[in-house]
């Protein structure tokens, strides 16, 4: 590979039809290591790293020099994707600097369960990125899981779930306070989410996103759905898991909201526990799961990939950058 950068093996990849999972890409010893360098590669290089995340579905940029916040903003204009406003997503994040926000910023103890970036909304990015400024005193990880692997096993193993799951789709449920509430992972205030204060533009940006409100004491319920819960990836010619069933189910969970009545098949019936259980296990069998080091930046397709956080001790700081 001509330029700056090189592939190269972590012990962490799988391999899935040849191709390794993740695509770790270092720099070429012979160049000088310099953000700008990086940056211009990136540039000069983007047919090749877009082939890259096709045939992939994440790449890992390791050991180049990626420090701030603003150096990782440079790393994401290099690639030249359009940024996405982040409107509707549950996560308490906020913004940085340019396009980059803090991940989510639930507490250290809790774990993220595994979904696609914002699946539960009409408008998600189709790429994120992940920059880790300070490396996990231990742990928090953002294990990764390509998405066709986990909707083939489930069909092989539930053939009538999947099939319901398919014909019905998923209804999502959240009760949203008026403000942000960081001691939970699903903690966004509405003004928050819909980017006002006004209790009728809230409700507006609602529609557009195919969400209705239900307008409480202290704040709000959003009803999401039905919307489908296995998408069709046309340039990969595949299906995929594309939902945040599992994460609802087993993770929307605070003073306000009871994960089980988070989310439903399209016509309101439960989901079966049992079931749901099983796919977080077949999620965390398909992971990889590549410990952080500073500098380390990771471009995921939303169409391909899955990801999570695993618990940690601070300090970790990895912020995030969404791409329409």
């Amino acid at each position: 590979m001509a330029g700056t950068l090189v592939q190269t093996q972590i012990p962490q990849q799988k391999l899935y039809d040849g191709v390794q999972f993740p695509a770790v890409l270092s720099p070429s010893p012979a160049v000088p290591l310099t953000l700008s360098a990086l940056t211009q590669t990136i540039e000069a290089q983007r047919p090749y790293l877009e082939a890259q995340l096709r045939q992939s579905g994440a790449v890992l940029l390791r050991g180049f020099p990626v420090n701030s916040a603003s150096d990782f903003n440079d790393v994401v204009e290099a690639f030249g994707f359009e940024e996405l406003p982040y409107v509707g997503g549950a996560a308490p994040r906020t913004n940085v600097v340019g396009r980059v926000f803090t991940a989510n910023e639930s507490p250290p103890d809790q774990k993220i369960p595994f979904h696609h970036e914002m699946a539960q909304v009409p408008e998600f990015p189709s790429k994120l990125f992940f920059f880790c400024e300070v490396e996990p005193g231990s742990g928090g990880e953002t294990p990764i899981v390509l998405s066709h692997i986990v909707y083939e096993r489930m069909k092989e193993k539930y053939p009538e779930f999947v099939e319901k799951l398919e014909e019905h789709g998923l209804l999502y449920t959240r009760v949203l306070g008026e403000g942000d509430d960081p001691s939970s992972p699903i903690g966004r205030g509405w003004k928050s989410t819909f980017l006002t204060k006004d209790k009728n533009i809230a409700e507006q940006r609602a529609a557009k996103l195919g969400m209705k409100l239900e307008w409480l004491e202290d704040g709000v319920k959003s009803i999401m759905g039905p919307i489908p819960a296995v998408k069709y990836n046309s340039t990969r010619q595949r299906k995929i898991w594309f939902n945040s069933m599992v994460a609802a189910y087993t993770g929307w969970e605070d003073a306000r909201n009871d994960p089980v009545k988070a989310v439903t098949y399209g016509n309101g019936n439960p989901l079966p526990a049992d079931v749901i259980y099983d796919c977080l296990k077949i999620l965390e069998e398909e992971s990889v799961a590549i410990p952080w080091q500073k500098g380390d930046v990771l471009l995921l397709d939303n169409l391909a990939v899955l990801h999570s956080r695993k618990s940690f001790t601070p300090p970790r700081r990895v912020l995030a950058s969404l791409c329409k």
